[in-house]
């Protein structure tokens, strides 16, 4: 199964979106999927329904920095090299769904939605692109990566 496959299938077991896409790489980082998806779980929803970044964005952040963050103090290469990274990540994103903002993505207007999440019903999937989101995210990770491990990027 692929990291996109799994993140689509944790999506659909009830994990928000930046769960499902840092937990599909958590036994890579050799995280618990429990804690993995608890140091996420504010990331949803665009930021806790704020609706801002995308949580498929955001825990594909969270999956660079596990890869290419620094765990020191940095004033220079490693910060640099990390920023590049999370901007191809989301330029990348960008450039296929015109955004990498939750409302604008969900098609919703401007400002927070209200904290209490919808319930998931067959009906929430059928109007919402978040599992696909969550796919293509993680699909998209393991493209960047490569890029990277090749030289590409």
């Amino acid at each position: 199964m692929t990291h996109g496959e799994k993140a689509e299938a944790l999506f659909y077991e009830g994990y928000n979106c930046a769960q499902a896409v840092f937990c599909a790489y958590a036994d890579d980082f050799g995280l618990e999927r429990g804690v993995a998806a608890k140091l996420v779980s504010p990331l949803g929803g665009g930021m806790g329904r704020l609706r801002e970044v995308c949580g498929t964005v955001s825990g594909g952040l969270m999956v660079i920095g596990q890869l290419y963050g620094y765990g020191t103090p940095d004033k220079g290469a490693a910060k640099a090299r990390l920023y590049a990274i999370e901007q191809e990540f989301a330029r990348r994103f960008a450039a296929v769904h015109g955004s990498y903002i939750c409302r604008d993505l969900l098609g919703l207007s401007a400002g927070p939605s209200a904290p209490t999440p919808e319930a998931r019903t067959a009906e929430y999937y059928k109007k919402r692109p978040c599992p696909a989101l969550c796919k293509f995210a993680a699909d998209l990770l393991d493209e960047l990566i490569a890029d990277i491990e090749s030289g590409r990027f």
